[in-house]
């Protein structure tokens, strides 16, 4: 199954919901970056999550999600489009730990629960639209539920869930956003609590088979579900030779001469996608102004 998103609706437009199966965007992710198990479940519930709040912007908006919670994993970055291509990284790749005590993968102690979340929005406009919250448990998934409750006002529910094979390659991988709209009332925001809490997880859901249009079918199985858009999603860098020869250049002529004298060359590597670009005496030659 290829990886894609559904956007819909239901309860009448009350409450709008995304699914995702990212399994091959995740393991996209590890194969570039080698993360371990723990790293390859905390970096890929933050880049599902990400795509799924890209579809939620319009047109060229784009948004950036750093979650810094104080763990052996350092800060882990990532960011999305509104056309489904996300991108992310962890500051330390190589973090694996014992399941913890209800056997799985332990996110949270690798995360960390001493930090903050924050995203800032490129919404088109002059200013940067910026949020930030502070880190409730590291699991990724209630820290975004957090940051939707208390920086954007809306009552969310957030999940996501990421099954590691023994090779360390990605089994399973997807979520949701279910949101509530203004003007819901309190039996249906209870209702959407007890469906969302007795929830299956969505990794075990995702490992039978099941697409993002089944899982919403599961979730919410005795009403009318509209969905409303399909859309692929992908791991995609913007990183390229040219982007790299422009930063190069910002360097000054001094600094290039140096690369070219002392090193014969210059090698740069994208932190997004651990892509390395190379760079010969003759082509720094021709940066130099």
């Amino acid at each position: 199954m290829k990886d894609h998103l559904i956007k819909a609706t239901v309860y009448d437009g009350m409450v709008r919901a995304y699914t995702i199966v990212s399994t091959e965007t995740v393991e996209e992710a590890r194969r570039r970056h080698d993360t371990w198990a723990t790293a390859t479940a905390a970096l890929g519930r933050t880049i599902t999550i990400t795509a799924m709040m890209g579809a939620l912007l319009k047109d060229d908006q784009s948004l950036t999600v750093k979650i810094e919670g104080g763990g052996p994993l350092g800060a882990m970055i990532a960011d999305a489009n509104a056309s489904g291509e996300v991108r992310g990284y962890v500051l330390n790749p190589h973090v694996d730990f014992d399941l913890n005590t209800n056997g799985k993968l332990d996110v949270s102690r690798a995360v960390g629960t001493d930090g903050a979340l924050s995203i800032v929005k490129d919404l088109g406009l002059k200013d940067y639209f910026t949020g930030q919250v502070p880190i409730v448990s590291g699991e990724v998934s209630e820290d975004f539920t957090y940051y939707f409750a208390h920086s954007e006002q809306i009552p969310s529910a957030v999940g996501a869930g990421v099954l590691v094979n023994p090779d360390h390659t990605v089994l399973a991988a997807g979520g949701f956003i279910v949101q509530v709209m203004p003007g819901a009332d309190e039996d249906l925001i209870t209702q959407l609590e007890e469906q969302i809490q007795n929830f299956e997880p969505i990794s075990s859901l995702i490992q039978k088979g099941y697409s993002p249009e089944q899982i919403l079918f599961k979730l919410f199985p005795d009403v009318h579900v509209k969905i409303h858009e399909s859309m692929p999603i992908e791991f995609k860098c913007k990183c390229s030779k040219e982007r790299l020869e422009l930063a190069i250049k910002g360097l000054g002529n001094e600094e290039i001469e140096k690369m070219i004298d002392e090193d014969h060359g210059a090698e740069a590597k994208c932190h997004f996608c651990n892509e390395v670009y190379h760079f010969d005496e003759n082509e720094l030659k021709t940066l130099i102004e």
